[in-house]
């Protein structure tokens, strides 16, 4: 039985090969990762800040909605 023996720097190029060709391959399927991703850190930043914040009522933010935007 032969056995395969892979170098350093070509265990390197074979795997950098295979990153490479997987990324291109799954772009959309990445894309959607990374957007979820920052979806879910803005929301977090967005929990963190509102709870910092002063308490508004849901009356004022209905109104706030409801005003015609400048």
């Amino acid at each position: 039985m032969s056995e395969a023996r892979l170098e350093n720097q070509d265990l390197k190029a074979v795997l950098k090969e295979a990153l490479a060709e997987t990324l291109h391959e799954e772009r959309e399927f990445l894309h959607g990762i990374l957007s979820e991703v920052l979806e879910d850190i803005a929301l977090a930043e967005g929990i963190r800040q509102g709870g910092e914040s002063e308490h508004v009522s849901r009356g004022e933010v209905m109104r706030m909605l409801d005003e015609p935007q400048v």
